[in-house]
């Protein structure tokens, strides 16, 4: 009995001895692992970002906007007097040439008239004439002279009122153009209030559209620009020959007016335009990427990357456009740009190279 508990007393020393062992041994390793390990305080992450090396390029500004096609002129035809159209004498959709008879009312009464009061001239005439004759000899008086030559003025002028009454009668064309649909038929009554026609003039034709502010000091008389429409490969010139006097408040835009001389009569008013304008050409321009730019307090700067750490670089800006930005002081052609990670970025921050443009 007692070399069985002896026995049992053995095996639980060996036991403790073994586990005491083993946990000595784990703990000089874990001291030997900690020791071997850097301080946490030490780590420092390195951050992955993209760049491209600063290059001179052309750069240009230019500014896209629509507009719409304007007739050079347009006029909506009517009579200036009342009556019956006896005649029309233009086909629609055609061109006609300033001076042209197109309609006519009826003017019989005033033709009727014309011819009494042209009848009467010659009479008065005479009558200055004998009383003139008369005046020399003193046979008659100065009055009666005087008298018979308002005589022949009122006549003259009755005769001119009626041609003027006979000359509204007649519808004629202004300008040169093309006239639209007729709204009326011979034998219709026409008034002033009446539309007959409309007379549109497409050679030239006018290009309204409107430019944001900042370009309102640029954009003058005589600035050229080019325009496409719907349907048409080619692109169109037109220059500029007016502006509006000032800005407008609500929109911040100014209106401008262009004129494009249409030869061939290719396009029609009326139709929508995609307006380019290149305000500004320079050829040898340090651009970089609008996002690669940081601004702080009135500062702009950049990150360029220089033995593996970004650096801040302050720089001073010129024309943008909307995706690249003119450095004109700061950076050199050669200088490594970092173009990612701006909000990550600090000063002497390791960084790694991703892609390189």
């Amino acid at each position: 009995m007692n070399k069985k508990k002896w026995i049992i007393t053995a095996i639980v020393l060996l036991v403790c001895i073994g586990l005491g062992t083993y946990n000595l041994l784990r703990s000089g390793t874990q001291v030997q692992e900690d020791e071997m390990a850097p301080p946490s305080g030490r780590t420092q992450n390195i951050l992955n970002v993209n760049a491209q090396i600063i290059r001179q390029q052309p750069m240009t500004d230019v500014i896209y906007t629509s507009g719409s096609l304007l007739p050079d002129e347009e006029v909506d035809l009517s009579f200036e007097t009342s009556g019956k159209i006896v005649a029309i004498n233009f086909q629609e959709g055609s061109l006609v040439k300033k001076g042209d008879l197109l309609a006519k009312v009826n003017d019989a009464p005033l033709q009727a008239q014309l011819q009494r009061y042209e009848s009467q001239v010659k009479l008065a005439e005479n009558r200055v004439y004998r009383q003139n004759a008369l005046l020399a000899k003193d046979a008659v008086s100065q009055e009666a002279y005087e008298q018979v030559r308002t005589d022949l003025a009122t006549l003259q002028a009755d005769i001119a009122l009626v041609k003027a009454n006979i000359a509204q009668t007649e519808l004629r064309a202004p300008f040169d153009g093309i006239i639209g649909l007729r709204n009326v038929s011979e034998g219709a009554y026409a008034s002033p209030s009446v539309v007959v026609a409309t007379l549109t003039k497409i050679s030239p034709l006018k290009l309204d559209f409107f430019i944001p502010e900042r370009y309102a000091g640029q954009i003058r008389k005589g600035t050229r620009l080019t325009f496409q429409v719907e349907g048409q490969l080619r692109s169109f010139d037109a220059t500029v020959y007016a502006t509006e006097s000032q800005v407008d408040v609500s929109t911040r835009n100014l209106a401008v007016r262009a004129v494009h001389p249409n030869n061939d009569q290719r396009l029609t008013p009326g139709r929508y335009a995609n307006v380019t304008i290149k305000m500004q050409e320079i050829p040898n321009a340090i651009a970089i990427p609008t996002e690669a730019i940081i601004s702080e307090m009135g500062i702009n700067k950049v990150f360029l990357y220089k033995n593996g750490v970004a650096e801040p670089v302050e720089v001073k800006t010129g024309l943008r456009t909307d995706a690249l930005l003119q450095i004109v002081e700061g950076l050199t052609p050669g200088d490594t740009l970092i173009t990612s990670g701006m909000l990550q970025l600090r000063t002497g921050m390791k960084v790694k190279l991703d892609t390189i443009e």
